[in-house]
């Protein structure tokens, strides 16, 4: 009897504990449906030639150069103001910076961590339209601070000579080749409008998202980068993502500030 009594009392306590309960499986996001590439037809346009080397063209639209700013040329490792070399002590900001054809991004580096040490406005130029973007400039380590923040998407855009490869929080966006980059070139030419298609993809995942990052190869034309950061425009008034910035190599001398 008392054998019994204590197996009951016991299963009184057991029945009375609370029970750990395992935590719920986290969810796995769905990843990005690969990027196709945008052809004639999805613009209304008669097919003229072979889709795979055609590229759709998209209108230079985006905002205009701020009123008042500080015109900079850059020529290689040239920033001039008036065909005079830039002073920063006695330059009025905003800068707008208006790279020639063959200024690349290694070639502006010291100047870019110039501007972002003394924190001045800058806006980079479209070299044929009159529209221009304000950078957030982010050196490697402000860049790897950024991409710590706790939002997501986290969009960058990788640019090298073959194209654009968009990476955000959940990895690759894939293009039609997922071993290529996610918009190649075609026919030799940028395909922004594939870019401004991936820009949409990945912004109506992350809608907070409140920015981007341009991250030019070395060897890259910053002309060509602010060719294509009109993929980011939808009007010369809305864009998928409100900032941009770009990711600069700082000079070795400068490393680590």
């Amino acid at each position: 009897m008392t054998v019994r009594l204590g197996w009951g009392l016991a299963l009184v306590a057991l029945a009375g504990c609370p029970q750990k309960k395992e935590p719920p499986p986290r969810a796995t996001p769905r990843p990005l449906a690969p990027l196709e590439p945008v052809r004639e037809a999805d613009a209304g346009q008669a097919v003229e030639e072979d889709p795979l080397f055609r590229v759709v063209p998209i209108p230079p639209v985006g905002p205009k150069p701020p009123e008042g700013a500080t015109v900079v040329t850059l020529d290689g490792e040239q920033a001039l103001v008036g065909g005079a070399p830039l002073d920063l002590k006695t330059a009025r900001p905003p800068l707008l910076l208006v790279p020639t054809e063959g200024t690349y991004l290694v070639q502006v580096a010291p100047l870019l961590a110039a501007l972002d040490d003394a924190k001045v406005e800058v806006w980079l130029k479209h070299p044929e339209a009159d529209v221009a973007w304000r950078l957030a400039l982010r050196d490697e380590p402000t860049f790897q601070r950024w991409l710590e923040e706790p939002v997501p998407g986290k969009l960058r855009v990788i640019h090298r000579a073959d194209g654009f490869e968009l990476q955000t929080n959940m990895g690759k966006l894939h293009g039609a080749d997922p071993n290529g980059p996610t918009v190649p070139v075609r026919g030799g030419k940028m395909d922004l409008a594939t870019l401004r298609r991936g820009f949409e993809r990945v912004q109506s995942r992350f809608t907070d998202a409140p920015d981007y990052c341009f991250m030019p190869s070395f060897g890259m034309e910053l002309a060509q980068t602010a060719r294509a950061m009109v993929a980011n425009q939808l009007s010369a008034s809305e864009a998928f993502f409100d900032a941009t910035c770009l990711v600069y190599p700082r000079p070795a001398a400068d490393a680590g500030r």
